[in-house]
């Protein structure tokens, strides 16, 4: 830093985590402090169709046959969304790139608008943590307030100490195999791109097991130094 606080342009930040990890959470936090936008893969598909642009025509005549939307559409969409007025502070990509292929189309287009990767924060999380973290959530079907067999448990088993409703649910894919494979297959897709950034310089590790106001702290402190 030189002392001055004037802004980078558009800074762009990667957030790398498995699921559970607290991407959503850390993202919304940052775009409040910062006025950076998140931009997630998903969110953006779902926004292009509903806007009609060309990209999104595209993406839905593939989604509707059943196939896979290809990067070169991603990248389409996701060069429209950069150029809107709300990305001119910088923003934060959740959910891409998810392979080296995709960093590489990335690195491009950014090159073409005189834009970098400022930092690819990756959120370190231990899997056998994370396994349990997640296989223990459920939430009262009554209002919705959410629990954790171990770390939020009920305080009468089976009723919710809100609303009193003893109706729980749990998400069909919160199991503990279900959990392991998708961080078998995350680790899979990411340790390239981990790698990818790191050579690049714009890596950044942070400790995901603490509390949610220790890791924004640390996600703070790496967004302050590559926006001024």
């Amino acid at each position: 830093m030189d002392g001055t606080t004037t802004p980078t342009s558009s800074p762009v930040l990667i957030l790398l985590g498995p699921p559970g990890a607290g991407k959503g959470t850390q993202a919304r936090m940052l775009e409040e402090q910062f006025g950076l936008v998140q931009l997630s893969t998903g969110d953006l598909l779902r926004a292009a169709v509903a806007a009609g642009t060309d990209a999104g025509l595209e993406a839905k005549a593939v989604m509707e046959a059943g196939g896979l939307v290809s990067d070169d559409i991603v990248i389409a969409i996701l060069r429209d969304r950069l150029a809107e007025p709300d990305c001119a502070k910088g923003v934060i990509l959740d959910g891409f790139p998810r392979t080296t292929v995709q960093a590489e189309a990335l690195d491009a287009l950014l090159a073409s608008t005189g834009q970098r990767i400022n930092a690819a924060i990756s959120l370190e999380v231990e899997d056998a943590e994370m396994v349990t973290r997640i296989a223990g959530r459920f939430t009262c079907g009554g209002c919705g307030e959410g629990y954790h067999d171990t770390f939020k448990p009920t305080a009468e088993t089976g009723k919710c100490d809100k609303c009193g409703s003893t109706e729980m649910k749990r998400r069909a894919d919160d199991n503990a195999q279900t959990v392991a494979s998708r961080l078998d297959s995350y680790h899979e897709q990411t340790a390239p791109l981990i790698a990818y950034y790191d050579v690049k310089g714009a890596l950044a590790r942070v400790n995901a097991m603490g509390a949610i106001e220790e890791i924004a702290n640390e996600l703070q402190s790496i967004t302050k130094r590559v926006m001024y």
